[in-house]
């Protein structure tokens, strides 16, 4: 018998679906799978996600739907994101469905569809969300791709008064996967702002110039001064990010200004991942300089390795 003429409800009973007996369920629903086909097994699945009350059980019939990416599981993903089926939507409530709904969120993502965009938004914009919901949602925002997420992204970026640094690295990375030219000037922002690097905010530089290298922003002065800048920050991870975004980009200077950290930068893996960028951008001749130059042992080795790697 075709799951069309199946009572639903009878299936999810025979799973003991809202029994509290949750890994029993689960395995249950498992076993769905050897009696029924995938075009039978979908709307069975999508029935007990739209009538669950238990996260764990919630979060497996997500992982089992996921495997389909079926585009009528959907509206069931969003009104569990939205906490729609919820009986009320006190702070309780939403603390106990947090990981199911960034889960929901991922499951959206992956069905690439642009007609959740506002619910995603939704979520993004209420600063009284979990911020690892809002977290998920600007990443599947960013995955998506649809270009009218990218001025409520911006405007995450942009706020200094986001409680959570973490939203903003993530609304920087999905703004790089987006490539829309709008975001360079935010990003910029953010490298010309002065902060120290006993905050967090030194991995929203690096998300920032992250975004902008994936945006390819060309010989773009004010990105490239902004980069140039950033090779003075105190973090090596930020310098170190700088340089390939430099490394990238089409501007007359960029080798100059790469070479400068390999004989000024304090610090050895800055250098050596400006020698692999310089190295990229030229020829053998700067590893022949290194080995044959004043430089430190470790780098010296750093040019050996590449020689041996990829010149012999």
């Amino acid at each position: 018998m075709s799951a069309d003429n199946q009572d639903f409800n009878i299936i999810a009973q025979e799973c003991g679906l809202n029994t509290g007996n949750c890994a029993n369920t689960n395995i249950l629903i498992d076993k769905l799978k050897d009696i029924h086909s995938e075009q039978e097994i979908i709307p069975i699945y999508n029935y007990m996600l739209s009538i669950s009350t238990e996260p764990d059980v919630i979060m497996h019939l997500i992982q089992n739907l996921d495997m389909y990416r079926h585009p009528s599981t959907l509206e069931f993903l969003v009104d569990i994101l939205l906490l729609k089926n919820a009986k009320n939507s006190d702070s309780q409530t939403k603390e106990k469905y947090n990981n199911v709904r960034i889960m929901c969120a991922k499951a959206i993502a992956n069905q690439k569809n642009t007609d959740v965009v506002s619910s995603l938004l939704y979520c993004l914009n209420n600063k009284d969300e979990n911020y690892r919901v809002r977290l998920a949602c600007a990443d599947a925002l960013g995955k998506i791709g649809d270009r009218f997420a990218v001025a409520p992204l911006i405007d995450v970026v942009k706020d200094e008064n986001e409680k959570s640094v973490y939203l903003r690295e993530t609304a920087a990375f999905a703004l790089g996967l987006l490539g829309d030219s709008r975001a360079i000037d935010p990003l910029v922002g953010i490298l010309e702002t002065k902060q120290g690097i006993m905050d967090k905010f030194s991995f929203l530089k690096e998300r920032a110039i992250e975004a902008l290298n994936k945006m390819g922003f060309g010989s773009n002065e004010r990105v490239f001064k902004a980069l140039k800048n950033s090779l003075m920050d105190e973090s090596p991870q930020v310098r170190i990010n700088a340089i390939e975004a430099m490394m990238d980009s089409e501007h007359p200077k960029a080798f100059e200004t790469i070479k400068k950290c390999l004989t000024e930068d304090s610090d050895e893996e800055v250098k050596k991942n400006a020698l692999v960028a310089l190295y990229n951008m030229s020829d053998r001749k700067i590893l022949d300089e290194v080995i044959n130059g004043e430089y430190s042992n470790d780098l010296k080795k750093e040019a050996a390795n590449i020689i041996e790697e990829y010149e012999e």
